[in-house]
This record gives structure tokens, sequence and C-alpha cells, in this order.
């Protein structure tokens, strides 16, 4: 086990490296000039433009300024913004918010997602099957950037059952709507993956055989048929998680969060590459790790699989 780990932590290093250079690349390629705005309506001066590209490295060529880069992350230093703040602090609170935001969203498409595909598997061509598919293939055709607005006029507005934006010291309860509006179109494809697997385990051999020798449905189903059901779902989830995390951009513009996706907008907008690579370098770190966890995590569910 101990190996497999190392192993798989000295894969990551050129992972992290080309995913690095390529976000670095991209950000740094987009067009505008990142001193726009910054001396209000008038133009910046010579000057001023020539100081503030010697600081942030602007006038070097890409693999030097890349190189400096990495210079710093190695020592954990994440740099400091266009704007002279330490990103490292300002990604601090955010990552903790996205990361709330992510887990509601990961224990939406847990419980609702699974039970339903659960629900729908074992009575296959009954009333909660048709359901089930019916209702996620609904989900699935509807963007988020529509599913978002329609759920917080009905839910917040209309019911005001949640509130309609997030406050700045958000609880659990202010990230349930948008947590569940995150996890949306990931939850209806788990309901459907689980379902197929379930069916298809509950024709497998090993079923049968359970059932011929005595066991009983629940004990066939909880016990055999769902551990390996459950494999493409964990492998499912666990990169879904890292995709949450980058891909809650549109959920924290609708619902005014404080987080890494409303970040890498603004970032991207001011043309403040520093932050955008920041929090894409992070993102990419969270995501191997995630995806180290649930390799291991193949282990508890199937004895047959072995990381030794």
């Amino acid at each position: 086990m101990t190996t497999y780990v190392i192993r798989r932590i000295l894969q990551m290093v050129p992972v992290v490296l080309g995913a690095t250079f390529i976000i670095f690349a991209m950000v740094f390629a987009l067009p505008g000039d990142p001193t726009a705005g910054k001396c209000g309506e008038r133009p910046c001066s010579p000057a001023f433009v020539a100081q503030y590209r010697a600081e942030h490295n602007l006038d070097d060529p890409l693999v030097v300024q890349y190189g400096k880069y990495l210079g710093k992350l190695s020592k954990g230093d994440l740099g400091v913004n266009y704007f002279g703040n330490d990103v490292a602090e300002e990604l601090q609170q955010r990552y903790t918010t996205t990361g709330k935001l992510a887990m509601l969203a990961i224990a939406f498409e847990i419980l609702i997602g699974v039970t339903a595909g659960v629900l729908a598997g074992i009575r296959k061509g009954k009333f909660i099957d048709s359901l089930v598919m019916v209702s996620t293939l609904v989900v699935v055709s509807i963007p988020i950037i529509v599913i978002a607005p329609m759920l917080q006029w009905w839910l917040g507005i209309k019911l005001k059952l949640f509130p309609v934006t997030v406050p700045q010291n958000e609880s659990f309860y202010d990230l349930i709507l948008p947590g569940f509006v995150l996890g949306a179109l990931s939850l209806a494809y788990v309901a459907r993956l689980t379902r197929t697997n379930i069916v298809e385990n509950l024709r497998a051999d090993y079923a049968r055989t359970a059932r011929a020798k005595g066991l009983s449905n629940r004990r066939v189903i909880g016990v055999h048929v769902l551990r390996n059901s459950l494999i493409p779902v964990v492998t499912f989830i666990g990169a879904d998680f890292g995709a949450l995390l980058g891909g809650a951009i549109v959920t924290e513009r609708v619902f005014n969060i404080k987080g890494v996706g409303n970040y890498i907008f603004t970032g991207i907008n001011n043309h403040d590459g520093i932050a955008v690579v920041a929090a894409v370098t992070m993102l990419v770190l969270v995501f191997l790790m995630v995806n180290l966890l649930v390799d291991l995590l193949y282990g508890l569910l199937d004895p047959r699989i072995s990381h030794d």
C-alpha cells in the first residue's frame, strides 16, 4: 500500500507541472492590458507601467516567468496578485466556502442519486424506475444556468425556504440551495449510473448463486450487488469532486458566493494572471489527491482489488 501511494504521488509531479504550465501559458496569452484601470480613468504613466511590469515579471519570456512562479510555488508562496493582495490569504477563505459547497453537492449526489438509482434498479420496469429515468433525463437536459435562477425564484423568493443570496459569513443552511443546484446534473448521472450497475449485477452469476444458497434478497442486494455496483459510482463521484470545485463559477455568480469560482471569474475579467493560475493550480492538486483517495477506496469496496 505504501509503495503504491508513493508511486502515485511521484506520478502526480509531471501531471502538476504539465497542467500548471498549460494554465500559465493560456492565462497569460489572454488579450488585454493588466495595467488598464489601475490609474482610474486616466492612462497610467510610462514609469508606473514599467515598474508594474517589472514587479510581476511581465517582460520576461514565458518560460522564465513560469520558472520563477514554480520557484515560489515550491516554497508554498502563491504570489501576490495585481492588486497587491496575498493570493494564499484570499484563497484560504474562498476554498473553505467552495469546499463546503462541493461537499454539500456530493452529499446530495450520494443520498439522493445513489438511493434513487438503487430503487430504480431493484424495481426495474416499475413506476419508480420510470420516474427516476424520466426525472433524471429532464435534469440532464436543462443547463445549470437555467436551473439555478428557477430554484432561486421558486424556493427562495416564492416559498421563502432558503436565502436567495449567500451572506458573507455563510452557514451550511445558506449553502443548501446552491449546493443542490451545483450537484443537480451530477446527481442525475449518479442515479442513472447506479441504476444501470444494479440491474447488470442482479443478473450476474454470483447474485444467482447467492440466492441459490438461500440468502435473502435484501442481503444479496445490500452486501454483494450494491458493493460491486458502487465501484464505477465512486469513480464518477471522485472525479466529479474536482469538477465541482472548478465548475462552481455559474452557481457562485448566481448566488453571490465568495468562493473560488467567483474568484477565478473576477481574476479573468481583471486579467489577474497570478490569481487565476494560483486558484487553478490548487484545483489541480485537490483533484489529484481526491482521485488517489478514490483508488484506495476501491480496495474497501472490492477485496479482489489490491494495491500491493
